[in-house]
């Protein structure tokens, strides 16, 4: 039961068992409001046989308060069971899937949508808090008592009253449950058509500058707003197919009271039941079926609940990356062995690529687009390959967990992102607890000075959302200013000096010089003239090493890869209007 409750609703294993408590405590206050109902009963067939008498007026209020008490105690043991807990499992659930991300191999981000695993992480984690707290305890809760009493007056008073009473009951969950395939199809529909409108508006705040310069905005929004129009019908096409429904089982409640009432008044004409067993199930039905109609609306939101579930299950199910936390290396030369790699679409990426990066040199890639970013992002472990092995320092990585491997990297991306931060705090991401001192002594190695003191608040300065405040360049040096603080054995530069200037790159490449002593150094670049002083140089083309060699042994082949795209490189840097 728990494992089940588990994965149908991503809860914990406490949760799970919370939920349970959550139903019985729901079932036993349902029947403590019906002993009322009993009380009053008795009462009333005392009154009619003549038997109150004055010894039985304290009974009956002592029986009265002990209800009301009963009722207030297990009221507030339902509150926390069943609200305290959900939100203290909301709060269980939402670290739990960000420990699950921050686990999960980087493929899995490539196929899926940010926005969506936004969805799953506040709206999906919400609207199952919401459930799990209002629908579901009640609706077992009130299935489970509702079956309890229905047992009792069948066993103790006339079962064809019983039927009367109690056969819409299961009519109605069953209409309810017809509806389920459909009302799941149409939650999808909904969500998808809410996930394009989310992706459209924020890619028209992040584009608004290039739609402006293009005069393209009054199309883009003409597009934007057919997506608000395709929310708007989805939605009323949802509530109204789960209207249809949950109003169906509605009205066949209603013709319970009908065919309570009949049954009872043919049965009480014919002298089969007395007059109060027809009052009590009359005041039955109109006690029990009030909140029933509730509990359908309640089931029919738990049967749209699911696709949450099922998304939020899809992730905390995922295979993750697990490995040993202890890496024994014996240095951190970063072999490829024969690596093969594909996306999940099968179409072969990198196919027998095989070359050391050795520690204490500095190893490029080159070559035309394809392949280059994907063999650093196998190096850090944030693929893991397809065929072949990595090593560092002889330690295959694929049995290495990954921060602990992480631990031993410092890494610039040609894609940049900062936070709305102070200069200080974004670069001390580079390492936690470094001291301002340290982390003015790595900016001053990326060459961040010259920028950062016309700052209003120097290093204290806020630069904006994804460091919006600073041009391309100055952003690109505060994220090598962060691998200068980690000062990690391994150093991988995705393009890093893409967005600088011939200056400053020079500046930068002599900092790097500085800092790569005895460290293992692997650049992908396009510019030749970054390239020219590496040790090594591996060319990738069509997925596998195509030359490897010195600048000077590859330079002075004029029909190698390497050779031609220094001559082209050549001429483009004389090119003029």
């Amino acid at each position: 039961m728990v494992e089940r409750l588990k994965h149908k609703y991503a809860l914990s294993e406490q949760g799970a068992k919370d939920m349970i408590r959550a139903c019985i405590s729901v079932t036993c206050t349902n029947l403590a409001f019906m002993m009322s109902s009993g009380v009053l009963y008795l009462l009333i067939k005392d009154l009619l046989s003549d038997n109150l008498t004055k010894a039985r007026i304290p009974v009956y209020a002592a029986c009265c308060a002990g209800v009301i008490i009963l009722i207030a105690i297990l009221n507030y043991v339902q509150y926390g069971a069943t609200f305290f807990t959900t939100y203290r499992e909301s709060g269980v659930r939402r670290t739990s899937l960000a420990e699950t991300l921050r686990k999960l191999p980087l493929s899995y981000f490539g196929k899926k949508n940010i926005a969506d695993l936004t969805t799953n992480i506040m709206g999906d984690c919400a609207q199952i808090e919401t459930a799990s707290s209002h629908w579901i305890p009640e609706l077992i809760g009130a299935v489970i008592s509702t079956s309890l009493v229905g047992i009792s007056l069948f066993l103790f008073f006339d079962w064809r009253m019983v039927l009367a009473s109690f056969w819409v009951i299961p009519v109605a969950f069953l209409i309810i449950i017809t509806c389920s395939g459909a009302e799941k199809r149409a939650v999808r529909k909904n969500s998808a058509v809410k996930l394009a409108l989310s992706d459209g508006v924020q890619e028209c705040l992040e584009s608004i500058r290039d739609l402006r310069a293009n005069n393209a905005q009054d199309r883009y929004m003409e597009g934007l707003e057919g997506k608000i129009k395709d929310v708007e019908k989805m939605a009323l096409f949802t509530e109204l197919k789960m209207a249809v429904y949950v109003n169906s089982a509605a009205i066949i409640l209603k013709i319970g009271i009908g065919t309570t009432a009949v049954v009872g008044g043919a049965l009480f004409a014919d002298g089969k039941i007395t007059l109060l067993t027809f009052f009590m199930f009359l005041m039955l039905v109109s006690r029990l079926y009030d909140p029933m109609q509730i509990t359908l609306q309640n089931f029919a939101a738990i049967i749209a609940t699911g696709v949450q579930c099922e998304r939020l299950d899809e992730v905390m199910s995922h295979e993750i990356q697990t490995g040993s936390e202890e890496l024994r290396n014996k240095g951190y030369d970063i072999e490829f062995d024969h690596v093969g790699f594909s996306y999940s679409d099968d179409t072969a990426v990198l196919r027998d690529v095989t070359f050391t990066a050795k520690q204490g040199e500095v190893t490029a890639l080159i070559g035309p687009s394809g392949g280059k970013t994907t063999v650093s992002r196998l190096a850090a472990r944030f693929w893991d390959v397809t065929e072949g092995k990595i090593r560092l320092g002889g330690v295959d990585i694929s049995g290495i967990d990954p921060e602990t491997l992480l631990q031993k990297y410092s890494i610039v991306f040609q894609d940049v992102t900062l936070f709305n931060n102070s200069v200080m705090e974004n670069i001390r991401i580079g390492r936690a607890g470094a001291t301002d001192e340290e982390v003015m002594a790595a900016a001053k190695l990326a060459n961040c000075d010259e920028f950062v003191n016309l700052l209003p608040e120097g290093y204290n300065t806020a630069i904006g959302e994804n460091g919006s405040e600073l041009s391309g360049g100055e952003r690109q040096r505060i994220s090598i200013a962060r691998a200068f603080l980690k000062d990690a054995p391994v150093i991988l530069l995705d393009e890093a000096t893409a967005s600088l200037d011939a200056e400053n790159e020079t500046a930068i490449q002599q900092a790097l010089s500085r800092l790569i002593k005895d460290k293992t150094v692997l650049i992908i670049a396009h510019r030749m003239r970054t390239v020219a002083n590496a040790d090594r140089i591996v060319v990738l083309k069509d997925g596998v090493v195509a030359e490897q060699g010195s600048p000077k042994e590859l330079g002075a082949n004029k029909n190698s890869i390497y050779g031609s795209m220094l001559a082209q490189q050549l001429v483009s840097q004389n090119w003029r209007m």
